[in-house]
């Protein structure tokens, strides 16, 4: 699967260990930068992740930031992204299995090396259910199309 993966400078050190965690499993890394520690904006990076999964061009992608925060408020901007901050095992699962999550974002200064692999793995290994869940995500999309863009 291919997956684009960004970051801002707090995430950097951590982006390289995600990187290497997918490549491992398989997966080509499509790297979106940054590329150092030096200070930069999270949500140029959190765009340019989700416009690479809105297209196509990645199946999937993963944001880091600080907290996970400001990248997952930038990516769910661009339509048809579904990202979700993740600091435990079961909101990784279940944002994949109910919410067909596509965008993982992921908080450095929240989480240690260990535990993200471990969300990234088993994030990128669970399947969406579908069922129900396809109705409410299909939503998603109803709720971008009637706003236009517009609040």
């Amino acid at each position: 699967m291919k997956v684009a993966l960004g970051c801002d400078h707090a995430g950097y050190a951590l982006k390289d260990v995600i990187s290497a965690c997918l490549q491992s499993s398989g997966h080509e890394v499509i790297d979106e930068g940054t590329s150092s520690a030096d200070s930069c904006d999270y949500p140029d990076f959190a765009a340019k992740v989700a416009r690479k999964v809105a297209t196509g061009d990645a199946e999937r992608g993963v944001v880091i930031c600080a907290t996970g925060i400001g990248m997952s408020m930038a990516a769910n901007k661009v339509p048809g992204i579904r990202a979700a901050l993740c600091n435990d095992l079961y909101t990784a699962r279940l944002s994949r299995l109910h919410n067909d999550a596509n965008v993982l974002a992921l908080g450095a200064r929240i989480i240690g090396p260990g535990l993200a692999e471990e969300i990234v793995r088993t994030w990128m290994e669970t399947v969406f259910e579908g069922g129900r869940h396809a109705r409410r995500v299909g939503k998603f999309g109803e709720i971008e199309e009637r706003n236009g863009g517009r609040p």
